[in-house]
């Protein structure tokens, strides 16, 4: 490689002290992996909650349990949600094979773009990525969408890839926290994260259970894209991360995979997770000397509104400091492993904050699963603290 230097481990193994890639070994100084501006694109149809409610109404008119099901529906607040295709085929099922074919179209269509804004907004080129961690929970692809990009963007052959499909609304946390993780290993190093979801592909016409027809109401579609430099940029630092599963309730949040393709479950007990999960939040941020309480911003999953409602009681928080996963929530409904990634987007657009501004960071997924992360806000400009 042109321009790169040499040396050796104490071993006597050879290494580079500068590339292009991950090989590059630590130098010392200080360093902090940051997270720099998401970009996120959602899909030109749009379904409002009007639409949703009447079309509930018309298809399972003779549901007994419609009544708390259009109550739960209007009780998630979301007004708009965005999905891959017109309604009226959204409604139709095909067949799994025929909705996967689907997810690989449109992905291949509507992630490149996505991708190349986030590089702009890092001021990074395809070249520059060492790792890319790709989530979603809504389609399959073997190999997965990581090989495609490589191939088609133009990253380099030895680009490492990190697919994660299994950790559905939990991945976009924990696709921040794998970055941090590489980045602390190889300060020097860049990661691409990439969050793909077309949760309307996995509506079921047959499941009629009030969970159901409430997740009918409340997922919608959304691509998200974000660096981790290991060096520079603008955003939030990560110091630390952290996961933490609720026990005995896998079955809480699941998929059954049958012929027709992924059946969404979804307990009744969900949506208080919180209580149990708000300790493991305090003991992260106490681990590093910090009160989860008194923070500076929040950008938390939005699973619905009770998620936020009740994180905000038991973390003692004021509600309007979860103001943009709400607005994720509001606009977009739950878009899956994206919702963190476009709720920090929110907090870039209305202006970031101050210089060191300490946050915290959590998805929610299966198992019940949390990760968790905490950050420092890092203005360039500000200069280094």
């Amino acid at each position: 490689m042109s321009g790169d230097r040499g040396g050796t481990t104490p071993r006597g193994e050879p290494f580079l002290t500068r590339g292009p890639k991950a090989f590059r070994t630590a130098k010392a100084g200080r360093f902090m992996a940051t997270l720099c501006r998401p970009s996120v694109s959602v899909p030109e149809h749009v379904i409002t909650m009007e639409e949703t409610l009447e079309l509930a109404r018309s298809r399972h008119a003779d549901h007994p349990q419609l009544p708390l099901a259009l109550r739960l529906i209007e009780n998630t607040g979301v007004l708009t949600r965005h999905i891959v295709q017109p309604i009226e085929e959204t409604l139709k099922h095909p067949g799994f094979e025929e909705r996967n074919k689907v997810y690989q179209t449109e992905a291949k269509a509507r992630v490149p773009a996505v991708i190349q804004r986030a590089l702009d907004d890092a001021e990074l080129l395809t070249k520059d990525i060492d790792v890319i961690i790709y989530v979603s929970c809504t389609g399959f692809m073997m190999p997965s969408l990581t090989a495609w990009l490589i191939n088609e963007m133009g990253f380099d052959s030895t680009t490492r890839q990190i697919p994660i499909a299994q950790l559905g609304c939990a991945a976009g946390g924990a696709a921040i926290n794998r970055a941090h993780d590489f980045c602390s290993a190889y300060p020097d190093a860049n990661v691409l994260i990439v969050a793909c979801e077309f949760c309307s592909l996995c509506y079921q016409p047959t499941d009629l259970g009030v969970g159901s027809l409430l997740s009918n109401g409340l997922f919608g579609d959304g691509i998200a894209a974000a660096v981790v430099r290991g060096r520079g940029g603008e955003g939030i630092e990560l110091v630390r991360n952290g996961s933490y599963l609720i026990p005995k309730t896998e079955e809480w949040i699941m998929y059954d995979v049958r012929a027709t393709g992924f059946h969404f479950l979804l307990d009744k007990r969900v949506p208080g997770t919180m209580e149990p999960l708000a300790p493991a939040l305090q003991d992260l941020a106490g681990q590093h000397g910090w009160d989860a309480s008194d923070l500076d911003f929040y950008i938390i999953h939005a699973g619905g509104p009770r998620i936020l409602d009740d994180l905000s009681k038991f973390l003692q928080v004021d509600p309007h400091a979860f103001r943009f996963s709400r607005a994720t929530l509001t606009e977009y409904g739950n878009i899956a492993s994206a919702v963190v990634l476009d709720a920090l987007r929110r907090m870039f657009d209305e202006g970031g904050a101050q210089h060191r501004a300490r946050g915290l960071l959590a998805g929610f997924g299966p198992g019940i699963t949390a990760e968790m992360a905490l950050g420092h806000w890092h203005s360039p400009h500000e200069g280094t603290a």
